[in-house]
């Protein structure tokens, strides 16, 4: 059940992230989120039962399923640190995590070839977990999913104060908490592995318990902090698209009065300029550009402008000179979390 629950969270913040897939630069998120979140699908004891069937039924699936989950997490914490700090370097130029990761990759299958595991298990450490190498195997991947959660946790709450927007703030803060509670569920999974090894059950019951309440926390704060950046955006173009759609019927009024005297600055007609399907931004700019044009032509056509008529055109020059939603650009540390890594 516990495994159906986080699967869900994180194809949910899939198919938040679907809707600005066309825009944003960096799909880093997207990549992490549809990594992790079939590892966790395939842990799901039906879908792992099934899957390990095609593979021989040797628990090939878990060494699969624990690959995606660590490269999901690299790709994941790539994307929050370099939206977090702007001294952080793309992914391509990543050369130690990429080469940390691949000795990781190289380690887990090492390890995972010498665990006897015999028969399809749901329960693999449960199962083999008192094998030495199977205490390695979960020892690997999680102590790298622990150290790489740990950094990103900490960039987080560093980074937290120099954030562009209130909502980045709070979602970097949600982050943050989530990291807290993976590196929580980090130690528990090494506590059991070595209690496992002692033969101490109730020590690994009592783990457990903190293992399921630190994953449901975790994969709760972090999908709620990676999935505020694009709903807020997605709810700011509405509002944007709202107004705007009120700016066009009062520019058009000064834009008719400039350019009916002056024909030839005009691209479009009324007619075509309220029927275009262009983004009403475009036709602002564009009326304002031609009666900028106009004026420019004919300085004179100022006294057909009365003072409504200016204070829409003060409003319309600079609502156009602020960045869209989504598209602001990045110049420093005291803009970070909204650039061309933003989540």
């Amino acid at each position: 059940m516990i495994q159906i629950i986080v699967a869900s969270l994180i194809w949910a913040l899939v198919l938040c992230l679907l809707p600005g897939i066309r825009w944003r630069a960096d799909q880093s998120v997207l990549v992490a989120g549809v990594t992790i979140a079939t590892a966790l699908t395939l842990n799901i004891d039906p879908v792992y039962i099934a899957g390990d069937a095609l593979l021989g039924r040797r628990n090939v699936l878990d060494l699969l399923a624990n690959i995606l989950m660590v490269v999901g997490i690299y790709f994941l914490s790539r994307a929050i640190l370099r939206a977090a700090d702007p001294g952080e370097l793309p992914a391509r130029q990543d050369r130690f995590g990429l080469a940390a990761l691949g000795l990781v990759i190289v380690g887990l299958t090492a390890c995972f070839a010498n665990v006897a595991a015999p028969y399809s298990s749901t329960s693999f450490m449960k199962d083999f977990g008192d094998q030495g190498s199977a205490a390695v195997y979960s020892g690997v991947q999680f102590g790298y999913i622990g150290v790489v959660v740990s950094i990103t946790g900490y960039t987080c709450f560093r980074f937290l104060g120099h954030m562009s927007k209130p909502y980045f703030r709070v979602a970097f803060a949600l982050i943050g908490v989530g990291c807290s509670l993976a590196v929580v569920l980090v130690l528990a999974v090494l506590g059991m592995d070595i209690l496992h090894l002692q033969g101490d059950l109730e020590g690994m019951a009592a783990l457990s318990l903190v293992y399921d309440i630190a994953l449901v926390g975790a994969m709760a704060f972090l999908c709620a902090g990676l999935a505020l950046p694009p709903m807020a955006r997605m709810l700011s173009r509405m509002r944007e698209s709202k107004m705007e759609a009120t700016f066009i019927p009062r520019l058009a009024v000064v834009w008719e009065k400039t350019t009916d005297p002056r024909p030839e600055v005009r691209l479009l007609s009324s007619a075509q300029i309220a029927d275009r399907r262009e983004s009403v931004r475009w036709r602002l700019h564009r009326m304002l550009v031609e009666i900028q044009d106009a004026l420019l032509i004919d300085p004179e056509l100022l006294r057909l402008l009365d003072g409504q008529d200016h204070q829409v055109l003060n409003l319309v020059e600079r609502y156009l000179a602020a960045p869209p939603s989504g598209k602001e650009n990045r110049r420093g540390p005291h803009t970070v979390g909204r650039g061309e890594h933003a989540l």
